[in-house]
Order: structure tokens, then sequence, then C-alpha cells
């Protein structure tokens, strides 16, 4: 019985002086992390990821506060309009001018570590308008309406059950079909039209 006491009462001290150890080491990356980040916010945009599996997640993340990616882990449906808005560098350097790249990519989808697409899923709204530049829709379905306004929009591998209309014609002049191969190739189902809102 004392040795099971002493065994509890060793346990907890030295779990204790763990916590405390790991604690200082945090705080101290803490800060530095809090300058880092700083930092970074007075020049863009943090750059970062989003994975969903709820609506209310989709929606923060598509806003211009949420994240340059927006990966889903399985079908979300919405009974009202959804709009993606904001600009946001990606991370990656422009091959040509070594400036920072914007993008705005709606993944949905699930990928092995090999970048194997492993699942596919269908996002579901009566109208979508993506206003950020570089946008995508990648790898799903997306059923509904889909309103473009940023430039240099790309579908990959992905099907839209609906109609694509662009909001101007700088959008509907850099729209692009950007699949690639051993997948299903992007299909729309409805039609593709400069529409002024």
């Amino acid at each position: 019985m004392k040795t099971k006491k002493l065994l509890v009462a060793l346990s907890l001290a030295l779990a204790t002086t763990a916590f405390v150890a790991c604690g200082q080491a945090d705080n101290k990356n803490q800060a530095e992390d809090t300058t880092k980040t700083e930092e970074k916010e007075t020049n863009d945009v943090v750059t970062t990821a989003s994975i969903v599996n709820d609506n209310e997640a989709f929606e923060k993340a598509i806003s211009k506060d949420g994240t340059w990616i927006i990966a889903t882990l399985g079908d979300l449906t919405f009974d009202k309009e959804l709009v993606v808005d904001g600009d946001f560098k990606n991370g990656k350097k422009d091959e040509k001018t070594g400036e920072e790249t914007f993008q705005r990519k709606i993944a949905l989808y699930t990928q092995d570590e090999n970048k194997k697409v492993t699942a596919k899923f269908t996002l579901t709204a009566p109208k979508l308008t993506f206003n950020s530049v570089n946008g995508s829709l990648q790898h799903g379905t997306f059923k509904g309406d889909l309103y473009i306004a940023g430039k240099n929009f790309s579908l990959v591998n992905q099907t839209i059950e609906g109609n694509v209309y662009f909001l101007n014609q700088e959008a509907m002049d850099t729209f692009k079909i950007a699949d690639k191969d051993g997948d299903t190739p992007s299909k729309i189902t409805g039609v593709q039209e400069l529409k002024a809102e």
C-alpha cells in the first residue's frame, strides 16, 4: 500500500515537473511566434489551410477572414448563397517574378500522402459567388450556379451541376479548366456566359 502511494506521488511529481518545463518552453516559443505573426500580419494575410466538416466552419473559412485553402471532409449542403471573399497568399513564390502568389482553393476531396485523390465530395448551394483572385474548385461536385468575379479562376477535375456566370469580362477571359491527368475531366452541365449583376 505504501509502495502504491509512493509511486502515485512520484508520478504526480514527475508530471508536474514536465508540465512546468513544457510551459516555460511554450511561453518562450509563444512570445517568438507572436512576434513573427505580428510581423506577417502587418504585411499580408497569414497563409493557412482550413479543414472543415460542417457548414459553420466552411462559411468562416470562405470569408474575407478565412483561409487560402478550404478542404472539406464530406458533403455540405446550404439553402443560402455562399460568397468567397478575400485575397490570400499561399506561401509559394511565382517562378518568373519571385513574388508570393495569391490563391483561393476549395478542395472538395481528400488525398493520401502521395497526393492521390481518395474521396470526392459534393457542395450544394443555390449560388456560390467567387470574388477572390486565382480561385479554384477542385476534384468534387458543386450543385448550384457559380458566379465568378475574380480573375484567373479555374476548375480542376470538377463537376458543376448548374450554370457558370462571369461577372466581368476579365473573369471570363482568364477562366480556365486545369484538369490533372488520371482523374475525371471537368464538366459544366449548364451555360457559361457573361452576366453583369
